[in-house]
């Protein structure tokens, strides 16, 4: 990581610091459980991808980069679909856990240790980059995205998830979300919350519009999550519960495509 920033350096320093924390809090159960599930599904109400059109679409033979993969489920959902997958993440005890699954489930893909801010692959290698909960979040979109753009190859697409705008107007410092606005829009770039090391990136959708025409990208779809009716509130990010997910988007999914 020795292209970074100082600033960029310390927020992804402090991220892997966060991550090693709720690896070894929640990693390996939380893993296990999703590794094992062969159904495709997104976010923290695990909302399943042909609910909501499938956005992945048909995967097979595709080479994809999964950025920010974390213990790497989504990669091994991928794997099964027939793609070829690459996960990439900053933190050693993620991609560790994601290596145990691999040598007990069997289903094998290469995990690389690297920050999406630079990523560690030459130009054109991939068919399609993705991100759930990753780099989406903890990464400045500003630095990771370019990149994303350099990695791609012609129409090849990138699809995200990240928490919905309204969910972050509406999270107080501390405490469950809430009904009311708690902070403004505008400005939003990144935030830390009390208590934790990491850095989460949040900007807004018209900044993301201007950000992926910027570097070439075509937006084809803006999936604002909804919660499902037998949904339960989530054991980790509990701070969202299933009744407000009802109402209001907690996480949205934009899909783009590179265009020459």
């Amino acid at each position: 990581m020795s292209d970074l920033s100082d600033r960029t350096r310390r927020s992804v320093a402090g991220n892997v610091e966060q991550w090693t924390k709720v690896n070894t809090e929640y990693g390996d159960a939380s893993a296990a459980r999703s590794w094992a599930n062969d159904v495709i599904n997104w976010g923290q109400f695990g909302v399943t991808e042909e609910s909501i059109g499938s956005p992945l679409g048909d995967v097979t033979g595709l080479d994809v980069l999964e950025v920010g993969c974390g213990t790497a489920y989504f990669s091994a959902w991928l794997t099964r679909e027939g793609a070829r997958p690459v996960g990439l993440d900053p933190t050693p005890a993620q991609l560790a856990t994601a290596r145990r699954l691999q040598a007990e489930t069997g289903i094998e893909f290469p995990l690389v240790e690297g920050a999406a801010e630079v990523l560690p692959f030459p130009d054109t290698s991939f068919d399609m980059v993705l991100s759930e909960y990753g780099a989406s979040l903890w990464a400045d979109p500003y630095q990771w995205i370019p990149e994303v753009a350099r990695v791609l190859r012609s129409d090849g697409r990138l699809i995200f998830l990240v928490p919905s705008t309204l969910v972050y107007l509406c999270a107080p410092d501390v405490g469950d979300i809430t009904t009311t606005l708690q902070r403004t829009q505008f400005g939003m770039h990144h935030i830390s919350w009390p208590g934790d090391p990491g850095t989460e990136y949040q900007i807004s959708h018209g900044d993301w519009i201007r950000l992926l025409r910027a570097n070439g990208f075509e937006v084809e779809d803006l999936i604002e999550l909804r919660v499902p009716e037998d949904a339960d509130t989530h054991q980790y990010y509990g701070f969202i519960s299933a009744e407000w997910g009802r109402q209001w988007p907690p996480e949205e999914i934009w899909v783009a495509r590179l265009r020459d």
